[in-house]
């Protein structure tokens, strides 16, 4: 079977988009704009562990919304379940070293996808402080 690059996009553009449309608040627009693009960074920083802990501490409505949809469409992706609910952190915790490794390798591009994807939806929308 070919590769086919679409499989990344088209969650991310299908969860940033339903989230762009569903906002009307400018605030939680800006901070999900921001956190979908920081999404690459953290995760290279800090990995994926941290990243779904940090979707608890979130106190920012619009970032925790983007790191929802960020684990959704890791789940749908990698075909893992439970990664997106609350059990989330308790699957990370216990995936075999080289299952948690590939992950984190397709968590960073899907969080390339969503930066990329974050400068077609959401313009004209400022950053958050």
């Amino acid at each position: 079977m070919a590769f086919d690059p679409r499989t990344m996009a088209q969650p991310v553009y299908k969860a940033l988009s339903e989230l762009r449309h569903r906002t009307a608040d400018d605030t939680r627009l800006r901070e999900q704009k921001s956190q979908a693009v920081e999404l690459y960074t953290y995760l290279a920083t800090w990995g994926l562990m941290r990243l779904k802990a940090e979707e608890a501490a979130l106190s920012q409505e619009g970032k925790k919304d983007v790191v929802k949809a960020f684990f959704r469409a890791l789940e749908d992706t990698a075909g893992i379940q439970n990664l997106a609910s609350d059990k989330g952190l308790e699957t990370l915790k216990t995936l075999d070293t080289e299952c948690y490794l590939g992950l984190t390798g397709l968590g960073l591009q899907i969080a390339r996808e969503f930066s990329f994807w974050t400068t077609a939806l959401y313009v004209g929308i400022g950053n958050a402080d």
